[in-house]
């Protein structure tokens, strides 16, 4: 160091720093790097205690879920919530989506949840995965020819039959919360 101890440096942007302070910062600093190699397996060591074994992790997972259920705006989902039904319901809040009541012929009534311009196919598919999930809770059925079901039943609204796939719901004139019948197919002789 040039004589006195109290020379500053000019840095870049008129910041200046003593030459003393600067020795300080390094000396700090390479016992920070002497450190980091410890401080880092400690840290390891640390992250592999906290590790929690998969079940507990669930178990925390479906307590946080169970919790984040209980919001008014989440609280007609199920315990059990799918992303797709979380989505879903969002959607419905946002007013991206509309929910489609379907009838069938025992009087349960299925709310089907379906983007604003879905298809009759789109309801379908919705129709479907309702189903599919339901069955998995309850434990029924383990599968359903959905080919037999759509050869067997069609859909009905206000009277007109659901007949062509790719026509929009609206074209139908079926608005949110609207019903829609699943009726059996006569047969033709």
């Amino acid at each position: 160091m040039m004589g006195e101890e109290t020379q500053s440096l000019h840095l870049d942007k008129g910041l200046s720093v003593k030459e003393e302070e600067l020795g300080q910062a390094e000396g700090k600093m390479s016992q920070v790097e002497d450190a980091q190699p410890e401080e880092v397996e400690e840290e390891d060591e640390e992250e592999d205690e906290e590790a929690l074994p998969h079940s507990e992790f669930l178990d925390i997972f479906e307590e946080g879920l169970a919790r984040l259920v209980q919001d008014p705006l989440l609280c007609d989902l199920p315990i059990q919530v799918t992303l797709e039904e979380v989505n879903s319901q969002v959607a419905l809040e946002y007013g991206q989506a509309m929910t489609v009541r379907v009838c069938k012929a025992d009087g349960e009534v299925m709310p089907i949840v379906v983007v604003q311009n879905a298809t009759v196919l789109d309801l379908k598919k919705a129709i479907q995965r309702f189903m599919e999930l339901k069955q998995q809770r309850e434990g029924g059925v383990k599968h359903v020819s959905w080919r037999y079901v759509w050869r067997t039943f069609h859909l009905v609204f206000q009277g007109e039959k659901l007949d062509d796939d790719k026509m929009k719901l609206k074209d139908y004139g079926i608005r949110n919360r609207d019903e829609v019948t699943f009726m059996k197919r006569l047969r033709k002789k």
